[in-house]
């Protein structure tokens, strides 16, 4: 089964709107990292912060929701809230589901709140406990709406927005419903910041994937909202999810397996999926997070499904990592560079590791020479989710 993306909403460090991501993505801008006070204990952090104006507070009746996490959600749905809204109406709110992925949702909210209790023994007045639950973005959204499908968030670390778009399109098939808003969100918060900070996976400067001087991630954030049908659009381009593959190594809590077995056996069942052979793929979004140990289980991977090579990037340098809003985000470079031709280049210092296989890493303005896109995500627990976006047929 087809299913199309028919629209897309999105905002991150690159922008807050298609046109300025795609302007930011296809030149290599990584100026959207910033160095801030106040994710730390102390010093400066190098995060990725949504570009732009802060999102807009919401309306009385998505109170008990009001986390940033959801605001982000909402500026991010309201971009293509037409062809949303047309969804509700045409196919009727029962058959239009919502199901996100996050790993944060409301938890800055919830320090705040947990900090003020252990001052004064009680939650701030009128504090909203709903905005903390995993399942607030979705129910946020689905209420904004005013759909009534089924609504969930799935919550799987660094895939959880992948095996959103996995889930929607596996609801489409079913025929249980016939549209989907689908993608994941996740915002900058203290908790996050310095979790990170702890494991020493978090680089001072912009990280560099693929380099032998490689040394940690920067922690971002992002909204992202598809909407995927069954139906192909009347207008503007026929991009869909093609194929989608996933596995679970549980090689470690938060180490991948070395020898790249799950990432290969998602790829491959992507490809699968598709009907693609390897040479058919035009570009590979990496998840490359610019960690010794995930570089490195990569590399191995993509040199055992793409033995002839692959254009491909990590666009972390310029988003930073988005965590559960990671995998839809990168579906949406893809998305992107679709409708552009045009690959995001890998932005790194140059020094390649001699110890791992050389990859074709994108150059600036390179162009998409392919209609399919693959994109690789490996989450925490090695759970692992690769995506193939393409020109429909």
């Amino acid at each position: 089964m087809t299913a199309f993306l028919n629209a897309l909403g999105l905002n991150c460090a690159l922008g807050q709107n298609q046109a300025a991501v795609a302007a930011a993505l296809l030149a290599g801008d990584s100026s959207g990292l910033r160095r801030q006070a106040g994710w730390l204990p102390e010093g400066l952090a190098l995060v990725a912060p949504l570009r732009g104006p802060e999102p807009a507070a919401l309306a009385p009746a998505l109170a008990a929701h009001g986390s940033r996490n959801n605001r982000l959600l909402l500026q991010a749905a309201g971009q293509i809230e037409a062809p949303l809204r047309e969804a509700v109406q045409r196919y009727g709110a029962a058959r239009v589901a919502v199901i996100l992925g996050t790993s944060t949702s409301g938890i800055e909210e919830s320090r705040g709140g947990l900090q003020a209790y252990l001052h004064s023994g009680a939650l701030p007045a009128g504090y909203p406990y709903p905005q903390q639950l995993l399942e607030s973005p979705a129910e946020c959204l689905a209420q904004w709406l005013g759909s009534q499908g089924p609504t969930y968030v799935i919550s799987t670390a660094c895939t959880s927005s992948g095996r959103a778009l996995m889930s929607a399109r596996r609801l489409l098939a079913m025929n249980a419903v016939d549209a989907v808003v689908c993608g994941g969100v996740d915002t900058l918060c203290q908790l996050t910041v310095a979790g990170f900070s702890s494991l020493a996976a978090v680089s001072a400067e912009r990280c560099n994937p693929c380099s032998a001087n490689r040394d940690g991630i920067n922690i971002g954030e992002a909204a992202v909202v598809f909407l995927m049908t069954r139906e192909r659009p009347t207008e503007g381009p026929a991009i869909a999810l093609l194929g989608a593959g996933a596995s679970s190594d549980a090689h470690h809590i938060s180490a991948p397996a070395p020898d790249g077995a799950g990432a290969i056996s998602a790829m491959r069942q992507a490809l699968a999926q598709a009907g693609l052979a390897p040479e058919q793929i035009g570009y590979l979004n990496l998840h490359g997070t610019a960690t010794l140990h995930n570089d490195a289980m990569e590399s191995l991977a993509v040199a055992a499904v793409f033995p002839q090579g692959v254009p491909c990037s990590s666009t972390k340098p310029m988003s930073g990592h988005t965590l559960g809003a990671a995998a839809a985000l990168e579906a949406a470079f893809c998305w992107l560079s679709l409708q552009h031709r045009q690959l995001p280049p890998h932005l790194w210092d140059g020094v390649a590791d001699p110890g791992l296989p050389a990859l074709r890493l994108a150059e600036p303005g390179q162009p998409l020479l392919q209609p399919y896109l693959m994109s690789n995500s490996f989450a925490f627990g090695g759970n692992n989710v690769s995506l193939v976006i393409g020109a429909a047929p």
